[in-house]
């Protein structure tokens, strides 16, 4: 391992990345633009669940029932309906996702002791992540409604009292934990695709001849190449964090200086595989392919940022524990959200430092500098 080459192939890079708009592009813009773009598009809060209602009963009860769905912030009326069919109907072009029915009687027998006041909710269960948040919300509605109502209006003293916290994400706003895993995600896609172009661009703009006149061994080749990408792949966390700090409010509560440490490892492997898939197909076009489909759907179904592993089939979980981001996941959201150290994220830093080292391996190993292979 000479300096004096590695700094000659890093230079050389760093010169065909800047003259490449499309490599420029990938590496400067699309981190953020996907950051920005999937940070408010992708949330599981369920706010503002549109409802219809039927009151049949029409009294100031049935009317204050309603009022308690619309105050609570979780649902907003878009209608009120004359009949059931109309509700019916609103079901099936998707105009509401619930139909609420107040039945005849109702005030009647909220206020009449001995009795059970019944109402109905209707849910579009299509969507089975929002119906059934939806019904919880309901429910703790409506039973807060009855019981106040029966009181006269008066709060109930419960006979257990539940007082629960939730701790790091107090408010449960669910871009404080998609923001973080985006980062894994966005990386692990951005410098597999970077590196991905770098051998096979070589080969099909008819340099690899002068590169392999040239005295330098393989592994200076690999890093070199994969030196300005590494340096790339860090500014481009650097920016991401802030923007998803300033942006989008998520805390960054851990070291700064362990999250840099552990991103160094995961880069370093999400590169050298790009290397290896570069060097293995000797197309730009294939190597970009085979990149996009060997990071993006892993990262995004088994790595723990969409979907829970906990909750995943015996097999899928054990598929996980060979997802780079997986781990990185881990590390973002426990630094970000927990503010944990080192003491905590060392399995995560031990595998990454594997992956880093398979990566490199593989990337030097399918590297060849004979033009006849």
């Amino acid at each position: 391992m000479d300096l004096v080459r590695f700094l000659a192939i890093a230079k050389k890079e760093w010169i065909q990345i800047r003259r490449d708009t499309r490599s420029v592009v990938m590496a400067f813009v699309l981190p953020l633009f996907l950051l920005l773009f999937f940070g408010y598009a992708i949330t599981w809060d369920v706010n503002d669940i549109p409802i219809a209602v039927l009151d049949e009963d029409g009294s100031r009860e049935s009317r204050e029932l309603v009022e308690a769905f619309v105050s609570s912030g979780y649902f907003t009326v878009v209608g009120h309906l004359e009949s059931a069919a109309d509700g019916d109907h609103r079901l099936v072009v998707g105009s509401a996702a619930g139909i609420l029915t107040i039945p005849p009687g109702y005030s009647s027998a909220l206020t009449t002791p001995g009795r059970v006041a019944e109402v109905q909710l209707l849910l579009d269960g299509s969507d089975a992540n929002t119906a059934t948040i939806s019904l919880n919300y309901a429910d703790a509605i409506v039973t807060r409604h009855g019981v106040s109502a029966a009181l006269g209006g008066r709060p109930a003293v419960p006979v257990i009292a539940l007082e629960s916290r939730t701790w790091y994400n107090p408010n449960l706003e669910s871009r404080h934990m998609i923001v973080p895993g985006l980062i894994a995600v966005i990386m692990s896609i951005i410098a597999a695709m970077l590196t991905a172009l770098t051998i096979a661009r070589e080969w099909e703009r008819g340099t690899m001849e002068q590169l392999a006149a040239t005295p330098v061994s393989r592994l200076e080749v690999v890093l070199g190449k994969l030196a300005p990408y590494l340096c790339i792949g860090l500014f481009d966390v650097a920016v991401t964090v802030v923007a998803g700090i300033l942006i989008f409010g998520t805390p960054l509560n851990g070291s700064v200086l362990l999250l840099a440490v552990l991103t160094l490892l995961f880069l370093t492997g999400a590169l050298g595989l790009g290397i290896f898939i570069s060097a293995a197909v000797k197309s730009q076009v294939l190597a970009t392919q085979i990149a996009m489909v060997a990071t993006y759907l892993p990262a995004v179904l088994l790595s723990g940022f969409m979907f829970d592993i906990a909750s995943m089939p015996t097999v899928l979980r054990g598929i996980t524990y060979l997802i780079p981001a997986r781990y990185y996941v881990t590390v973002t959201r426990g630094i970000f959200l927990k503010g944990v150290g080192a003491e905590v994220l060392w399995p995560q830093a031990t595998m990454m430092l594997l992956y880093a080292v398979i990566g490199l391996t593989l990337a030097t190993r399918a590297f060849k500098k004979e033009l006849v292979a």
